[in-house]
């Protein structure tokens, strides 16, 4: 059959087709980005297709977008409608992941494959439902393109855009224009930026920005240093704060850091009066350390004892959604314009024990102990709310209401936490004398305890689950190992299917 039918020699005009891909996430632009691509390739004198698939919620929207262009003849080409594995020629990917998935599927490949992708992240649903930190390593994927890729070029273009007032998409035009990977001269880009008249002068900077990182490195991070924070406030304030850091100074030298990021937790959260409790915690582990042990009991117990009283309640979270930088982080998040209106909806679902937590503590204690009382308060709060805080009466209450820090420490919820973090501290230096490890461990632990409402219970649900593991583990030489391992667990999946099945092979040797 063969010998009748011989093999059909590839068609030559298959290959001057060039394919192109651009993996987005929804609102990055990557219709716009394809559009001018067209455009320009249309006005050089090539014959252009240009589709797109839509992406599932598991990226919030994830698009590729697939443009196929070929010098224009007196033949009508016939157009791919979605991209192969191993048969595209430029793969532009307008996040990390995006790069990862595009190599995964096989689109990018040595022989052909220009890859042009931005190093910033728009975090996946997957990686912010996870306890723990579910943020994939980006090292990973890099190291990946650059085996994959027969070229690649990364850089921050969300930054680089950002920085010229524009979106990303502007800057990966521009990235793709230096790549010198389509046969356009770079004023036929700037062109079709100009035709497309919207935004131009910015798009154009971006343009240019991207192009530079294009053109002279072929691997750039743009990272911008934290700004220093500086403490200001009413001159007897400040005398407390320093006051407080006098304090931190006299500690070891390994310490200080994470005392300072502690105090300053705290702080924010109540007041230097609320900071001073917080040393006074510190210093007595610091009595119960030493330098032999490299002061690491002291160091953990510096982080998680500040997150212990920094917990969230209900002034902490109408507090934090009522500051001006959140408004302001989010108003650039979004792009609106200063003189554009932002509509901002805040959504609230408070259980009965977040409003009894902010009764006074006798009051909230005795509800709590009335099962009607609570079932009544479910009743009355239990739904969800919305609530503008663009609309003058929500803002006004969320304000006020996190304006109650010096009520707070009256609250039940606050009696509650003190409880709870004393009880903590208590178990978890119970072993100090035969088993350090053990005891930085246990101190470990109260990370699984964060946020507010159902995640807090979640979370407090896992540390008690954790911490009675740990006694049946104690004289053990592996104890503090078992703990870790079950806290990582526990960090795993919001449901603790990973540390159910931890939990049954300790028991199954305990």
């Amino acid at each position: 059959m063969n010998a009748l039918f011989p093999e059909k020699p590839q068609d030559a005009g298959l290959a001057k087709i060039t394919k192109l891909a651009v993996m987005a996430v929804g609102g990055q632009g990557g219709g716009v980005l394809t559009s001018w691509i067209e455009a320009l390739a249309r006005a050089q004198g090539y014959d252009v297709q240009a589709t797109s698939v839509a992406g599932v919620a598991q990226r919030t929207g994830a698009t590729i977008y697939y443009i196929e262009m070929i010098p224009r003849t007196d033949q009508l080409p016939v157009f791919a409608l979605a991209p192969s594995a191993g048969d595209v020629d430029i793969l532009i990917a307008a996040e990390m992941m995006e790069v990862g998935r595009a190599v995964l599927r096989g689109f990018v490949t040595p022989d052909r494959t220009v890859l042009i992708g931005s190093t910033h992240r728009a975090l996946a649903v997957s990686e912010k439902t996870v306890p723990g930190d579910g943020i994939a390593d980006a090292d990973e994927v890099r190291a990946a393109a650059e085996i994959a890729a027969q070229r690649l070029i990364l850089a921050n273009m969300e930054q680089l855009a950002v920085d010229q007032s524009s979106v990303i998409s502007a800057s990966l035009f521009g990235a793709l224009a230096g790549s010198g990977a389509l046969p356009f001269p770079r004023e036929a880009f700037e062109d079709a930026i100009r035709k497309s008249g919207k935004g131009v002068d910015a798009s154009l900077r971006a343009f240019k920005a991207g192009f530079d990182a294009a053109q002279h490195r072929e691997t750039v991070d743009v990272q911008k240093p934290e700004p220093e924070q500086k403490i200001t406030g009413p001159q007897g304030v400040l005398d407390e704060w320093n006051a407080l850091v006098d304090r931190i100074n006299a500690m070891p030298p390994t310490v200080q850091q994470m005392a300072t990021a502690g105090l300053r937790k705290v702080v924010d959260f109540q007041d230097c009066g609320y900071g001073a409790t917080y040393l006074d915690r510190l210093n007595a582990m610091i009595a119960r350390d030493s330098a032999a042990q490299d002061w690491l009991l002291s160091v953990t117990a510096a982080k998680y004892i500040a997150n212990a009283m920094a917990y969230d309640d209900m002034i902490r979270v109408a507090d934090i959604k009522t500051r001006s930088p959140r408004f302001d982080r989010i108003r650039n998040e979004m792009g609106a314009k200063l003189d554009q209106v932002m509509q901002l909806t805040e959504y609230f679902h408070p259980r009965a024990e977040e409003i009894a937590g902010l009764l006074p503590a006798r009051l909230g204690a005795w509800i709590e102990g009335k099962p009607k009382a609570m079932a009544r308060l479910d009743r009355w709060f239990g739904k969800g709310r919305r609530l503008r805080t663009d609309s003058l009466p929500a803002f006004v209450m969320l304000h006020l209401l996190g304006g109650l820090k010096s009520y707070r420490l009256k609250t039940r919820r606050h009696a509650v936490e003190v409880a709870h973090l004393e009880a903590w501290l208590d178990r978890s230096l119970a072993p100090l004398t035969n088993d350090y490890a053990l005891c930085v461990e246990l101190l470990r632990c109260r990370r699984l305890v964060k946020g507010y409402s159902d995640t807090h219970a979640r979370g407090l649900t896992k540390f008690d689950s954790v911490m009675n593991a740990a006694d049946m583990l104690k004289g053990r030489e592996d104890a503090s190992d078992w703990v870790a391992r079950l806290r990582e667990a526990a960090l795993q999946d919001p449901d603790g299917k990973a540390l159910s099945g931890a939990l049954e092979t300790v028991r199954s040797f305990v």
